[in-house]
C-alpha cells in the first residue's frame, strides 16, 4: 500500500463517518460540526487529486462562510426537535426500503465494465506551468456557465430564507427606532448645570 492510498483512505473513512453522522446525531449544532468535518475530508481528497482551487474553496466558502451561516440559524432559531421528531420510527420501513433499492442500483452501476480502470485513459503529465485554476475557470465561464448561475441563485434564496427565519421579534429583545432617535432636540440629550469657579490649591 503506497502513501497515497493510505490518505486517501484515512480520508475516505473520515468522510463517511462524519457524513452517517450528520443524519444520526441529534443535536442539529453537533450535525453542522460533523459535515465541516466531512467538508475537511473532501478538500483533502480534492488537495490528492492535484485540484488545489476546489479544495482551498470548499473550505473558504462552505466551511468559512455558509456553515458558520448555518450555525448562527441554528442556534439563534432555538428549535425544540421533540416535536419535530415524533413519529419518525413509522418511516422507517419505507427508508429501510429506499436505501436497499439505492444500494442494488449502486452497485448494478458499478459492476459494469464501463467503470473498469481499462476503460479510462491514464492521465498524462502535466507541464511545471499547468495551471487547474485557469482550467476550471474556463470550463466554468464557458461550457458550465448556466449550471454555475443557476447553483448561485440558490445559494443566493437559501442564505435570504435562513436570515429571514432569523428576524423574529421576541419580547425580551431590544430594539432601536432610528426615526424616533432622530426626532430628538437638544433640550432632551442636553442639561446645562451652573456651579461656582473653583481655584486650584
Amino acid at each position: 500500500m503506497t502513501f497515497q492510498l493510505f490518505v486517501f483512505l484515512v480520508f475516505a473513512l473520515t468522510l463517511l463517518g462524519a457524513a452517517t453522522a450528520v443524519i444520526t446525531v441529534r443535536n442539529p449544532v453537533n450535525a453542522a460540526l460533523f459535515l465541516v468535518l466531512a467538508f475537511f475530508s473532501s478538500a483533502g481528497i480534492w488537495l490528492l487529486l492535484e485540484a488545489e482551487f476546489l479544495a482551498i474553496t470548499l473550505v473558504l466558502v462552505y466551511v468559512g462562510a455558509v456553515m458558520v451561516l448555518f450555525l448562527f440559524v441554528v442556534m439563534m432559531l432555538d428549535i425544540n426537535l421533540a416535536p419535530i421528531t415524533e413519529g419518525f420510527a413509522s418511516y422507517l420501513p419505507v427508508a429501510v426500503g429506499v436505501g436497499l433499492i439505492m444500494s442494488v442500483e449502486l452497485i448494478l452501476v458499478l459492476s459494469r465494465d464501463f467503470f473498469s480502470a481499462e476503460q479510462f485513459p491514464q492521465p498524462t503529465p502535466k507541464p511545471a506551468d499547468h495551471s487547474n485554476t485557469e482550467v476550471l475557470g474556463e470550463l466554468i465561464y464557458t461550457e458550465y456557465l448556466y449550471p454555475f448561475e443557476i447553483a448561485a441563485v440558490i445559494l443566493l434564496v437559501a442564505i435570504v430564507a435562513a436570515i429571514s427565519l432569523t428576524m423574529r421579534k421576541r419580547p425580551q429583545t431590544k430594539y432601536q427606532d432610528p426615526s424616533e432617535q432622530i426626532k430628538v432636540s437638544k433640550a432632551d440629550r442636553l442639561r446645562v448645570v451652573s456651579m461656582d469657579a473653583e481655584e486650584k490649591p
